[in-house]
């Protein structure tokens, strides 16, 4: 087969590949990219570890075809951070101990972006269902929760 030549924008820089037509979004990334940030956990889009922003919208990476993502914008873990530091998210994900063996990890703070940029202010109802589509072999979801609902209280500021 011919590959297919892809221009996108990735963590908002230019980037231009060429894959197989059958290719996921995940493994050009982890593959052709060398963007290991971006986790395979199941490759059947059941456990949200491969979680990436297509234009701000949260899709599993192992669902998308690398093919379809030319003209997007992609979001991965390593577009999270700054020059300056950490994000607030990953932060208190260290602060709360919300992590353990780092696989579901990137999935779940991209999930929490994404939570956070729709609804500022979540309840706890709402956080556990944004980030049901993530599973955690290692950790109860408590501590993610709790660093979720820290960060959202830090992002809105004082009351």
């Amino acid at each position: 087969m011919n590959k297919i030549q892809v221009i996108t924008s990735i963590n908002h820089e230019e980037v231009e590949f060429l894959c197989e037509p059958q290719e996921t979004l995940l493994d050009v990334l982890r593959e052709t990219l060398g963007r290991t940030g971006t986790k395979e956990g199941c490759a059947t889009g059941d456990c949200g570890a491969c979680s990436v922003l297509v234009d701000d919208r949260l899709v599993c990476s192992c669902l998308v075809l690398a093919a379809e993502t030319g003209g997007r914008e992609i979001t991965t873990i390593e577009g999270i951070a700054t020059e300056e530091g950490l994000h607030p998210i990953q932060q208190k994900f260290l602060d709360h101990a919300a992590l353990q063996c780092g696989i579901c990890t990137p999935g779940l703070i991209i999930a929490t972006k994404s939570l956070l940029d729709r609804h500022p202010d979540p309840d706890e109802t709402t956080i556990r269902y944004w980030l049901a589509g993530n599973l955690c072999r290692c950790t109860g979801y408590d501590k993610i929760v709790r660093a979720v609902q820290d960060v959202a209280r830090d992002l809105a500021g004082p009351a």
